[in-house]
């Protein structure tokens, strides 16, 4: 029997190379973010796919979301925020890029109505719309409480609320994560780290939402990393103006996992696309460093990394690897 035969008699079967498409990228806002999380410069957050953006308060996990919104506004994608922190605003939205008319916007107060309510906004939109992508930002799991949880008096003596949340989350991303390809949703989660009780050994640090579900359902992981001491960026007046950091890949099912990437963040600009960018072409061998110098291999050229952006726009070859 020949092996078409076979595949006609089949459900839900077919080749792989069928299977492959690439439904296409959401930019980041950041070239080195980029290249560590798709391994593309030009690349990004993948549709069809879940990302996790972790790390502790004010580390500007909520701006990688808003930059998302933005880069996915420009190529027509439908944009939705999901706010179980109640604090998101139009006025910060629109700082960093996003037109807040076009973006779709909830406020559940329970995790399973968070994604419940994932399901029924990706339902409505692919009704009118089947091939558009929809980029959906979820913040946080870290404090999205349970229907349980909901129903239980504040005396209530339950010291298994992380369990209960666990399980919940568990569930709701079994049931949510085959609608992710084959919708075409970008799903990115924000996450926050909290301190385990009585550690004495090891790592104490511990995700505050999602347990172990959520890191194996994730296309891509990643934890941002900056103190906040020594990385507050500061104006003359030693006014602050915004932060350093670093982005860790934890896990990449789409590219090479454990990279990391500098990171520079503006209060009232957002992201500096090409901070940490020389790490990154060095460590593609399209640049070399020689001290605080930096030589293009293909053509020679020298330049510092404070001159990166005139570096690149000079550079055809770069500016094309980039998608600019």
């Amino acid at each position: 029997m020949m092996k078409q035969e076979i595949l006609d008699r089949l459900t839900n079967a077919g080749l792989l190379s069928e299977e492959t498409e690439d439904l296409g990228h959401v930019p980041t806002g950041s070239y080195a973010f980029n290249r560590i999380l798709s391994g593309r410069y030009d690349g990004g957050f993948s549709v069809g796919g879940l990302h996790e953006v972790m790390g502790e308060s004010s580390t500007g996990k909520t701006v990688f979301l808003t930059h998302a919104f933005a880069e996915a506004q420009k190529l027509g994608y439908y944009t939705v925020m999901i706010d179980n922190e109640f604090s998101y605003n139009a006025k910060f939205a629109e700082l960093m890029g996003v037109n807040a008319k076009e973006l779709i916007y909830a406020t559940p107060e329970t995790m399973e109505e968070c994604f419940s309510q994932i399901e029924d906004i990706v339902d409505a939109i692919r009704l009118a719309d089947t091939d558009t992508p929809i980029v959906i930002g979820f913040d946080s799991i870290g404090t999205a409480t349970t229907q349980r949880e909901m129903d239980e008096e504040y005396q209530d003596d339950n010291n298994m609320g992380g369990a209960i949340r666990a399980k919940a989350a568990g569930k709701c991303l079994r049931k949510i994560n085959g609608m992710l390809r084959k919708k075409k949703v970008c799903l990115l989660m924000v996450n926050q780290i909290r301190s385990k009780v009585g550690v004495m050994y090891g790592d104490p640090n511990t995700r505050a939402g999602g347990g172990k579900a959520l890191l194996f359902y994730c296309t891509t992981s990643f934890k941002v990393n900056s103190n906040n001491t020594s990385d507050i960026l500061k104006d003359d007046k030693k006014n602050p103006l915004g932060i350093e950091g670093t982005l860790r890949n934890l896990k990449n099912k789409t590219a090479t996992p454990f990279l990391k990437c500098k990171f520079k963040l503006l209060w009232d600009k957002g992201l500096d696309p090409y901070y940490g960018l020389t790490d990154l072409l060095e460590y593609d061998d399209i640049i070399e460093r020689n001290g605080a110098w930096y030589t293009h291999k293909k053509s020679g050229d020298k330049f510092q990394a404070k001159g990166v952006n005139k570096f690149v726009e000079e550079h055809e070859d770069i500016k094309s690897m980039l998608g600019i």
